[in-house]
């Protein structure tokens, strides 16, 4: 049995990686940041902990309630997804909000949880998004959101060298049918989860620090 921490975990993709890897016979820890999302988590069996990924201070307890912990796979899948183009400015409350979410809370996660999945000799995933690849960008929707992506990439590949027994990789879950990705997205969050599990199991340390797709083809020109 394999233990499983889901940090940003109260609905969409982050709610099926916990019901999923509950499915398959595996613990979880998993993350909400409210009451009604707690009890999700509580009733597919997982044990839950109040965390808000945009709140520094709720972050930094993050540590000691896992005190002692060995974690087989982690999972870092809190996202915001601001509207907008490069037509007008971001306003700056979008702004902080992604960049604190999507990035910050990654950042303020990784000392805290990476030790404890490099002594399981584990895995931890961060989920971006294709739109975060440089190369073949087609046009500047959500740019925000590819921005702040884009960094956590970049905080992924330079946080593996501080943990070298543990596997970090920034994946992409695809075009999700979720509140974010919307009803005409082609992938199914269970398909989209069941991927990347599947992803994840068959890492290799050659691949930490990388960005992969949910079905683990690499990212070029990333």
């Amino acid at each position: 049995m394999a233990t499983v921490l889901v940090i940003g975990a109260s609905r969409g993709i982050g709610l099926e990686f916990v019901g999923q890897y509950r499915e398959a016979g595996d613990r979880v820890i998993a993350t909400a940041r409210d009451d009604a999302g707690l009890a999700r988590l509580r009733d597919l069996g997982a044990e839950a902990l109040r965390v808000d990924v945009a709140e520094p201070a709720s972050v930094s307890g993050l540590a000691w309630q896992l005190d002692g912990e060995k974690l087989d796979v982690a999972l870092y899948v809190a996202g915001v997804f601001p509207q907008g183009s490069a037509a007008s400015p971001p306003t700056r409350e979008a702004f902080d909000q992604a960049m604190h979410v999507n990035l910050l809370g990654a950042m303020q996660v990784i000392p805290q949880v990476a030790p404890l999945v490099e002594a399981a000799r584990g895995r931890f995933a961060f989920l971006s998004s294709a739109m975060a690849q440089i190369a073949g960008v087609s046009d500047s929707r959500g740019w925000v959101y590819r921005a702040s992506k884009a960094a956590l990439n970049m905080a992924v590949a330079s946080a593996q060298h501080d943990y070298p027994e543990a596997i970090l990789v920034a994946i992409s879950p695809g075009w999700v049918q979720t509140d974010m990705g919307g009803a005409s997205a082609p992938l199914s969050p269970e398909r989209s989860v069941a991927d990347m599990r599947r992803t994840l199991a068959r890492l290799t340390p050659r691949e930490g620090g990388t960005f992969i797709d949910h079905d683990g083809r690499p990212f070029d020109g990333w």
